[in-house]
């Protein structure tokens, strides 16, 4: 339950950014947090690993009761986290140069969405070391301490933003501004909070155990292939973002707003995910084979629970939601027009949400890593084919493009369901020989 509330209030943090801007008069401001949102967005998942890969690596360390392992990975995390941060943030200007190439916003856009990057960027360092410590907090088995922190960022953020645009009148900067001081807020919480959770225990290990200490081959290798996963993930947000602003101002506001309802599911499912990393990553260091299929069957069943929920709740509520995001009736008018996809994604996204959960949690990356490269080949050939027909109008290409997106979502899911027993059962046979022969070795260790 921490987990989910905590996911959250992620999507509200996005909902209360598009009703601000949505509100400042013109679908100019809605398009602007639409592309700079997922310019950051796409930079920050390529580095998505700093949590998903901690959560997997550090439960199993905990499953196994390997305090030495357990620093290791936090010290590891963090420093690569903040490094890889203040590294963008020095990059700032050739980063936005490309993803302008890629997108091609119009005019009027590009120059809000700069002013926008220009100051988010520098969020990046304590955004992703604060990422890397919620990761370790979950694979701890600790959903509280990430609640907290991503509540009070939360909250931090709408606050502020509201008072600046709306208080100070500094207008679409205040948005920006938001979200930078929220961040900083929430890493240095972040800090406090896991000295605080291992309290006379240690959380810091010396450089040349990272180095000499044993486990960094497994730390690189299942974070190399969650970074090459994510790239597919953002260039597939990123093909969706720029395929709409090709589509004009108007069509990339409509799907600024739908956006919103696939992360409000996505966020909350991720609550479910992360309790899939945490427990099957535990049970798996533990070499705990029921406990394993347990927790996976009762995820399953709650998992599905939620979408059809969730989609019930789309049904019969988008045209509110959507009137509270934005007082435009031409946008509006377009997402009415649309709703059906906003209906159909939870049943089409859930299987790939949870089913990355169990992938993490057993550290098996490199499965997650073929199926979403074969879902984002489906997605980008359905692009291709679309724009080689003629005669579509924007609307009749808007929907081949989330098409494109509802069948990449299902593929992903599907090919990580189809390997996943074979799968898991391998990997619970080479951690069990992995265990035993630590055992063995400690056995003839003198005292």
């Amino acid at each position: 339950m921490p987990a989910i509330v905590s996911n959250i209030t992620v999507p509200l943090l996005g909902l209360c950014d598009t009703a601000i801007s949505g509100h400042l008069g013109s679908e100019l401001y809605l398009a602007a947090i639409a592309v700079g949102s997922m310019i950051l967005n796409v930079i920050f998942w390529l580095f998505g690993f700093l949590r998903m890969g901690t959560t997997g690596l550090t439960a199993t360390a905990y499953g196994s009761a390997d305090e030495a392992e357990i620093k290791k990975v936090f010290t590891r995390a963090l420093c690569l986290g903040f490094a890889i941060g203040l590294v963008l943030t020095i990059l700032q200007q050739p980063i936005l140069r490309l993803m302008f190439v890629v997108i091609e916003p119009e005019p009027q856009v590009a120059d809000l969405v700069a002013r926008y990057f220009g100051i988010c960027i520098w969020e990046a360092p304590s955004l992703l070391a604060t990422m890397a410590i919620s990761g370790w907090f979950v694979g701890m088995q600790s959903t509280f301490w990430p609640m907290v922190i991503a509540i009070s960022v939360n909250v931090v953020n709408i606050l502020v933003s509201c008072v600046l645009v709306f208080g100070i009148g500094m207008g679409f900067d205040g948005v920006a501004i938001g979200t930078v001081s929220a961040n900083w807020i929430g890493f240095l919480l972040s800090i406090f909070a896991a000295s605080h959770f291992r309290k006379g225990r240690g959380l810091l290990c010396r450089l040349r155990e990272i180095i000499k200490g044993g486990g960094i081959g497994s730390f690189f290798k299942v974070n190399v292939n969650l970074f090459f996963r994510s790239f597919c993930v953002t260039s597939v947000s990123l093909g969706v973002t720029a395929a709409g602003a090709r589509l004009g101002a108007m069509t990339l506001a409509v799907n600024a707003v739908m956006m919103q309802f696939f992360t409000l599911f996505s966020f909350f499912m991720d609550g479910f995910a992360f309790s899939a990393e945490a427990l099957v990553g535990r049970f798996v260091g533990a070499c705990d084979r029921e406990k394993v299929k347990s927790v996976v069957k009762a995820l399953l069943k709650w998992t599905i629970g939620v979408a059809i929920c969730f989609t019930l709740a789309y049904v019969s509520g988008s045209e509110l939601l959507t009137d509270l995001m934005t007082d435009n009736e031409e946008v509006r008018s377009g997402v009415r027009e649309m709703s059906l996809w906003i209906w159909i994604i939870p049943g089409m996204s859930v299987w790939a949400f949870i089913y990355d959960g169990f992938y993490i949690g057993i550290t098996d990356t490199f499965r997650m890593l073929v199926a979403t490269f074969l879902a984002s080949v489906i997605f980008f050939v359905m692009l291709f084919i679309a724009s080689r027909l003629q005669g579509l109008t924007s609307m009749g290409s808007n929907m081949v493009l989330w098409s494109a997106f509802a069948a990449y979502l299902l593929m992903r899911g599907v090919v990580l369901a189809i390997m996943w027993r074979k799968t898991a059962t391998r990997k619970m046979a080479g951690h069990s020989q992995l265990s035993l022969r630590k055992g063995m070795r400690g056995s003839q260790s003198p005292p």
